[in-house]
């Protein structure tokens, strides 16, 4: 699998004129995607899981090889605070059967306020069944005073610590965790915001290229939307990574 390079949803009204032709209609705009990436981040599921059959909907009308990472309700991470993980868990693995072969990493992504609790990530982990991946994106410090403890819980379950940026600039460790990466961009510093300049986006290449070789499997996604920031940093991003050697999926030629 190439390193998969795209966008943090795709339901944007202002990217009209940017990947979106302006008179397409909205319905048909997944249709347009696929065209541009071969991946994308659904994070609709974060706000409301959808039903099987939606997610089975969007298996149907994206192309073989397609691959669509989920990120995890916020009612298991936000409101439950993994507590009591089974059921929240097991709603979302039998919601994203629909998926079929087009399921990608789940993301775990915990609110900021959030503590180190290793014990309870440990847990909620243990409830996905060993054939899907887990990115975890942690946003309190204290997670990272556990390094030990944590990174054991990472690797046991091979989940991959998500490597994070805010302000063209790293705001997680750079731990491997896993075997494969999961890398999220949600605002750079550049002009205009939130957009990513060329040096932030050439430093992050290269280090997602020391940190894994062109066989193994990372995922990158752009959550910096406005404007339609995301996809023309995700092309310039998958740019920068060819030219360092890497094999990257489809991006839109801007």
């Amino acid at each position: 699998m190439p390193m998969l390079v795209g966008t943090s949803g795709w339901q944007y009204k202002d990217w009209r004129g940017v990947l979106y032709p302006p008179q397409q209609p909205q319905r048909l705009w997944l249709e347009e995607y696929v065209r541009h990436f071969a991946t994308v981040e659904n994070n609709n599921a974060f706000y409301r899981l959808p039903t099987r059959e939606i997610f089975a909907s969007w298996r149907d009308r994206t192309p073989e090889g397609f691959v669509m990472a989920v990120k995890a309700s916020r009612y298991l991470t936000h409101l439950k605070r993994l507590r009591d993980p089974q059921e929240p868990v097991g709603r979302l693995m039998d919601r994203t059967v629909g998926l079929g072969d087009r399921m990608g990493p789940v993301l775990l992504q915990l609110p900021p306020n959030f503590r180190a609790d290793t014990g309870a990530l440990d847990a909620c982990l243990r409830c996905f069944p060993g054939t899907v991946r887990v990115a975890v994106e942690l946003r309190h410090t204290s997670w990272w005073e556990a390094e030990r403890e944590l990174r054991a819980v990472l690797e046991r379950h091979g989940s991959a610590l998500c490597w994070a940026d805010r302000g063209s600039r790293p705001v997680t460790p750079l731990w491997r965790t896993a075997s494969w990466g999961y890398v999220r961009f949600h605002a750079g510093s550049a002009e205009p915001p939130p957009r990513y300049g060329r040096q932030a986006l050439k430093s992050w290449a290269g280090r997602v290229a020391a940190a894994w070789s062109d066989e193994d499997d990372v995922f990158v996604y752009f959550n910096n939307d406005t404007g339609g920031a995301a996809v023309v940093d995700a092309a310039r991003f998958a740019r920068e990574a060819a030219a360092l050697g890497r094999t990257v999926s489809r991006t839109p030629s801007l």
